[in-house]
This record gives structure tokens, sequence and C-alpha cells, in this order.
């Protein structure tokens, strides 16, 4: 996903752009974190919750929630000079699971929101990502007037596999949002880096 272009100067620089993906429960934060952390106007294909939605959505503990992504949201940050990621936000409801498959072609790796309140709800996606060996992290979206739980407790809980980071963030505060991407690139660039030293070793 890389494209070259000129610089003033003349001389060719390359810049980088890696695929995200950001997934999780129903209603965990997932359009909130890719907005937040959006340098462009983010993409969204939310739809208001129907009757008839609402009746196979589990809303519990989301009762104020009133619209629900029916294909992906879309944002772009820039990292550093030379790197930007492309968030595709994944549809929370398993209704929309057949999109996955397609949004995660050629990701580097994917963030996995949690809510401690519904920690259940992330399952399938933890599921997903740990069969295709696509790198995550779990990022906790702290919700106030919840208890705060520590990021062991968090990864027990879910019995992630050894390394696999999780992070306390805020999904709806850029800087929060900005250091959980980092910390999916620094730990997708280490687990495709092992990959490859193991295929030539």
């Amino acid at each position: 996903m890389g494209s070259e272009h000129s610089d003033a100067m003349g001389t060719d620089t390359t810049a980088l752009a890696l695929k995200i993906l950001v997934a999780g429960g129903f209603g965990v934060g997932k359009t909130t974190l890719v907005g937040a952390v959006s340098e462009i106007r983010p993409l969204r294909t939310e739809e208001l919750l129907s009757e008839l939605g609402q009746s196979v959505d589990d809303t519990d503990g989301v009762d104020r929630k009133t619209t629900t992504t029916v294909a992906m949201d879309f944002g772009r940050i820039t990292i550093r000079s030379g790197l930007s990621l492309y968030l595709f936000g994944t549809p929370g409801q398993d209704r929309f699971w057949f999109l996955w498959d397609e949004l995660s072609q050629g990701a580097l790796g994917a963030v996995v929101l949690a809510d401690t309140r519904r920690l259940e709800d992330c399952f399938p996606a933890v599921d997903y990502f740990e069969h295709r060996r696509i790198p995550f992290v779990v990022a906790v979206n702290c919700f106030a007037n919840t208890r705060t739980y520590g990021a062991h407790e968090v990864s027990r809980a879910l019995d992630l596999d050894r390394g696999t980071p999780v992070v306390l963030c805020d999904a709806r505060d850029r800087d929060s949002g900005k250091e959980v991407l980092i910390r999916l690139v620094e730990y997708a660039g280490r687990v495709h880096t092992a990959r490859l030293l193991d295929s030539v070793g």
C-alpha cells in the first residue's frame, strides 16, 4: 500500500500507508475511536436502529445507542511523517460478519475494543484474529462510572495468547486513541518480523 512521490527537492520519498481494522462488540466505541483519531472527515455507514434490529441486537448496557454501523467506518491518521494508517471500523453485530473477511484482506493488524461490562462481546473478534494469525491489541474502552480492571486481569479473562498487548484507553480522546494505534503498529511490526525471520531460518 506504499506510494511514491517527489518532494520539493525532486528526490523520491516513499510514503507508507498501513491498513488497520477496529473491531469489537456492538456499541463498544469503534465509530467513536475512528472519528476521534481521524484527520479526515470519517466515512460512516450508520443506520438508525430499527425495532426489528433491536429485537436481534443485544442492547443491554448500550440503551442510549440509536444507530449502528452496517458496513464500515473509514478514517485516516498520520502517525509520523511518511507513515499513515487507514482505519476500517468493522460492524459489531454478527449478522454483518461476512464483511470481515473482505475488510481484513491486507491488514497489518487490528484493534479489538473491549468494554469490561460486556467483556464476552469481544470474544468473537479475538477468536477471529487469533485463528487468522492477524496481530491485534485489546483496547479497553474505559467508560465513566465503571470499575477499572488492569491489563493483566483483562488478558486473563479473555484467555489471550501470551504477549498480546492490552491497553486502557478513552475512545473519545484523540491522544489516547493514537497511543493505542502506535502500540498496535509496534506489536504487529515485531510479529511480522519474527514470522519473516522464521520463514527464512
